[in-house]
């Protein structure tokens, strides 16, 4: 059995020699997890997730070093390559020769030349993106959600996402820049479902980059990720995917390999069950990528995991993220998160710092406070 999906009419965005929206088919992307800086690693990943099927390379570059050797990975990689331009927008000059698309969010502009409003910065990275033949992602974010739309839609968390977008649409609407896609994530997917309906209903027009953050380790991340995909791809909401897992460096092909199967289940009109994912115990972890400072954050997401079993039946969300970029926002409304750095975990319990400890000693307090979190939840 197949189904016919009566796709959004969504128009075209050129990207390198591929094209997101307009009637093409959904494409799988992914991010590389590799430091940029070793050049032989990450296009070696790189290959390796184009060769799986991935039409966009994601890839991260958050100084003048990881600049200079993104230069070196575009010469010897095949891949359409995508860069995060991370807080400080102005490297857009230092990446936009490099690669076919920038992504920004809007959510951490302000973090540079505070005197400069956001319109002026969305113009610069617009008009360096359009010099360069390049596209661009606006990348709008839960756990960075620009301060002022946080403020103004304080109720209604995923207004304030869907509304940054909008207007972020807008802008580049005014400037007369056309070629670019629109994502709005989340680590839960059912807001993720929420967030993109949404936006489809204002603006239909505008290709949706359509992923779930954090989604953990298989299998529990590949069911998170299907409960969206499912739910908006069905209903013609979607032009590009990437699914985010916990894997290890050699294994990261695997997102691409997962993008794909759920896409074709999807046509083939195989759903699955949808998990109520408000019961019982929700893993969050982010993907691993080349923002993660210590390569040791996978095996500690792992051990999370393997310790939690237990807990299994109890209403927890325990969040691991690897880098200072999404751990401190995106480990805000958990019951129990940890953002990990270079050589220690900052271990909080929603959005209090409980303290910051050494790797090999983080997974014994976070014990400590489940066992208090089930001895609370027995009691009432």
């Amino acid at each position: 059995m197949s189904i016919e999906i009566q796709r959004n009419p969504t128009r075209g965005v050129p990207i390198g020699n591929v094209q997101i929206g307009g009637g093409a088919d959904i494409t799988v992307q992914s991010m590389t997890a590799t430091k940029t800086t070793d050049v032989d690693a990450t296009v070696e990943q790189a290959e390796s997730m184009r060769q799986a099927g991935a039409s966009l390379v994601r890839v991260a570059v958050d100084n003048k070093k990881d600049a200079e050797a993104l230069a070196e990975v575009r010469k010897q990689s095949k891949a359409v390559l995508v860069v995060d331009l991370q807080e400080n927008y102005k490297m857009v000059t230092e990446v936009a020769p490099h690669v076919d698309k920038v992504r920004y969010n809007p959510g951490h502009l302000y973090h540079l030349e505070k005197d400069k409003s956001i319109e002026e910065k969305v113009r610069f990275i617009a008009e360096v993106a359009k010099d360069n033949d390049c596209a661009i992602r606006v990348g709008v974010n839960c756990g960075s959600v620009d301060p002022d739309y946080k403020e103004r839609y304080k109720d209604d968390e995923i207004e304030a996402m869907v509304r940054c977008a909008v207007d972020h649409c807008e802008i580049l609407d005014k400037i007369g820049f056309e070629r670019y896609v629109v994502s709005l994530k989340d680590s839960d997917p059912l807001k993720v479902v929420d967030a993109n309906r949404r936006f489809a209903g204002f603006r239909p027009d505008v290709p949706l980059h359509l992923g779930v953050t954090e989604a953990g380790m298989p299998p529990d991340g590949v069911i998170k990720t299907r409960v969206a995909f499912e739910q908006l791809i069905s209903k013609g909401i979607g032009d590009t995917i990437r699914v985010s897992l916990t894997l290890p460096n050699p294994q990261k092909y695997e997102e691409v390999e997962a993008g794909h199967q759920i896409l074709e289940d999807i046509y083939a009109g195989r759903f699955r069950s949808v998990p109520d994912l408000g019961k019982g115990l929700n893993i969050i972890s982010c993907p691993s990528c080349s923002r993660v400072e210590n390569e040791a954050f996978v095996e500690l997401a792992q051990n999370v995991k393997e310790l939690t079993s237990y807990a299994k039946d109890y209403d927890i969300t325990i969040a691991v993220m690897g880098c200072r970029v999404n751990g401190p926002g995106e480990t805000d409304d958990a019951d129990l998160g940890l953002w990990c750095g270079s050589n220690s975990v900052n271990f909080k319990k929603k959005d209090v710092l409980l303290g910051t400890f050494p790797y090999e000693e983080v997974i014994g307090k976070l014990h400590e406070e489940i066992e208090k979190l089930i001895a609370s939840k027995t009691a009432n």
